[in-house]
């Protein structure tokens, strides 16, 4: 699995991709004891580093309640975040409706 992840994510930074996920601090900057999983300590100390406003919520992103976010989770908020960013950027109101 890890094997997959590492070429999809070479193939998005050979693409045009990677301007877009900018925005999103790599996974093992914040997985700062190498553990495969970002605690909720280490999440605390950098989430600073994503250049999110506002950042997700780690619980949200912790979906199997292990109080840690692994490579699977991270890339699943990842992926919601920047959907809903795309959608509801440019919205009117306070709040997108169609976010998902």
């Amino acid at each position: 699995m890890t094997k997959t992840l590492v070429a999809i994510a070479s193939a998005l930074l050979l693409s045009g991709a990677a301007a877009v996920a900018a925005e999103w601090a790599d996974f093992k900057s914040l997985d700062t004891d190498g553990s495969g999983k970002i605690s909720r300590v280490e999440w605390d100390k950098n989430v600073g580093k994503l250049k999110l406003d506002p950042a997700p919520v780690f619980s949200a992103m912790d979906t199997d309640d292990n109080n840690g976010i692994d490579e699977d989770e991270w890339a699943a908020a990842e992926k919601l975040a920047k959907g809903y960013t795309e959608r509801c950027r440019e919205a009117s109101a306070s709040w997108c409706k169609d976010a998902k």
